[in-house]
């Protein structure tokens, strides 16, 4: 029903399949919240990035997602992890956001949902839904589909320190 309705109410529409395990980190360039242009490809090249998706900045559930990562930051910083948060929020409330919340790491502004598409992220009336994205030089190792709230970052580390990885 969904693709029905999807030309009429463009919130409906499904999009692009998820991003898996072993896939390669997209493409794709956003601004961030002070409007510098990020290339997420290229950010992600060495290293663990993670990339978590939220609905709305300055909300309940994104403000604690943000918070569980900034709060763990130097247990991530020890684990080598660059961290983006994304919404499709504009630049102006990003930085907000970010500086209400003092977050140590970028937030970026996909307004045109270029990152939500590429990534596969719903896009539930206008908003990217809930996800995180751990890549490893470029390769997805981890998926968190459903984005947690005050827990994040120690399910990432969770995994980072889990000995079959």
């Amino acid at each position: 029903m969904s693709f029905l309705l999807s030309p009429f109410f463009p919130f409906f529409a499904q999009g692009a399949e998820k991003l898996a395990v072993g896939a390669k980190l997209p493409a794709v360039t956003c601004n961030d919240q002070d409007g510098h242009s990020v290339d997420l490809a290229q950010a992600g090249a060495k290293g663990y990035l993670l990339v978590y998706f939220y609905p709305k900045a300055s909300t309940p559930g994104c403000t604690k997602q943000g918070c569980s990562l900034r709060d763990a930051w130097s247990q991530l910083q020890k684990q080598s992890v660059r961290v983006f948060g994304v919404s499709t929020d504009n630049e102006s409330s990003q930085k907000q956001f970010k500086e209400e919340q003092s977050f140590p790491f970028p937030l970026l502004a996909d307004k045109d949902k270029k990152v939500t598409e590429a990534f596969g992220v719903k896009n539930l009336v206008g908003m990217a839904s809930r996800s995180a994205f751990l890549f490893k030089d470029g390769v997805c190792v981890w998926v968190d589909p459903k984005g947690s709230t005050s827990d994040q970052a120690e399910q990432v580390l969770n995994f980072l320190k889990a000995p079959s990885r």
